[in-house]
């Protein structure tokens, strides 16, 4: 079973309009309304390939019970831990090629609920297999909240994906409870080495030798278009992925830890860890709607994927 964290999940709306005026009423008809949030995404993904999943993390509000209804819907278990402040709406509205976005700073998390949240998990991951962390933390947790979650895994030898970004990602890979896997992209991956990296094969084996991903089993660089480049313990890979028509690149990085985390449940060679990650990445962005995949291209897409040992 594998059990997804999203600490800041939302009501994700979409608003699909021809033009959008300022200043006046704007009338839409075309509206989507989406249990969102990194690690729903996820969920969601895992959920269509077929894998044991429950989501988790922290819901308040009709907005929360929202999430959980549409969860139901599609029949994907959840264990939320519901809170006093209302979950947060994230709203898009797309117009003329263009995407205006509005985004709710969400709930605060007493230190109260902060402590009995982490006893929640510990309840839950007794019966996990993996465990994927994505997002972004809520006002009110501290940066060093993710690291107390992925000590607990530790105390179960769960391995952990964390999907973070900024100073929430930086404090995990220099805590002494370090994450399995890492996902960031060339910019995150600047930040954490906090200059430019040469983006030849020898720039990103130097990069990823640094000290700060010591005991990092898994870091994963996501190069967009380009593939990713890998590192499993010493061992370093180039992926090359082919030329695909992209519909929405939203939530592709979500269908990619969502990849990994079912080859690390099903414990596949790395050849299949990332090919299966990249697969369901470009995938999601073949499609409209968010944390969404089409399986009937799957093994297609598999196969032009080329591996290096580098």
């Amino acid at each position: 079973m594998i059990l997804t964290l999203t600490l800041n999940p939302s009501v994700d709306i979409s608003y699909a309009i021809e033009a959008f005026h300022l200043d006046t009423v704007n009338r839409v008809s075309n509206i989507d309304k989406t249990a969102g949030g990194k690690g729903l995404n996820v969920t969601r993904v895992l959920s269509q390939v077929g894998e044991p999943v429950t989501a988790s993390g922290l819901l308040g509000g009709p907005l929360g019970d929202f999430i959980e209804n549409q969860l139901d819907d599609s029949q994907i278990k959840h264990s939320f831990f519901k809170i006093n402040e209302p979950t947060r709406n994230c709203i898009a509205v797309l117009h003329q090629g263009k995407q205006t976005e509005i985004l709710e700073q969400g709930p605060t998390i007493s230190k109260e609920e902060g402590a009995n949240f982490l006893k929640h998990v510990d309840t839950l991951i007794k019966k996990i297999d993996v465990v994927a962390i994505s997002g972004s933390l809520p006002k009110g947790l501290n940066q060093d909240y993710y690291s107390k979650i992925i000590e607990k895994c530790h105390e179960h030898q769960l391995p952990v994906i964390l999907d973070s970004s900024g100073d929430t990602l930086m404090t995990s890979i220099h805590s002494s409870f370090k994450p399995t896997v890492i996902k960031p992209n060339i910019d995150e991956l600047y930040q954490l080495l906090n200059q430019p990296v040469d983006e030849s094969i020898e720039g990103f084996k130097k990069a990823l030798n640094n000290p700060i991903f010591n005991d990092i089993e898994w870091v994963i660089v996501s190069l967009g278009a380009k593939g990713m480049f890998a590192k499993h313990h010493n061992q370093f890979y180039k992926v090359n992925i082919p030329s695909i028509e992209v519909l929405n690149p939203v939530g592709s990085g979500d269908s990619t830890v969502a990849g990994i985390a079912s080859a690390l449940l099903n414990r596949e060679s790395d050849e299949q860890l990332l090919k299966k990650a990249n697969t369901l990445g470009m995938l999601n962005a073949q499609e409209s709607r968010t944390g969404y995949v089409n399986l009937n291209n799957y093994d297609d897409l598999y196969h032009q994927i080329e591996l290096l040992e580098v």
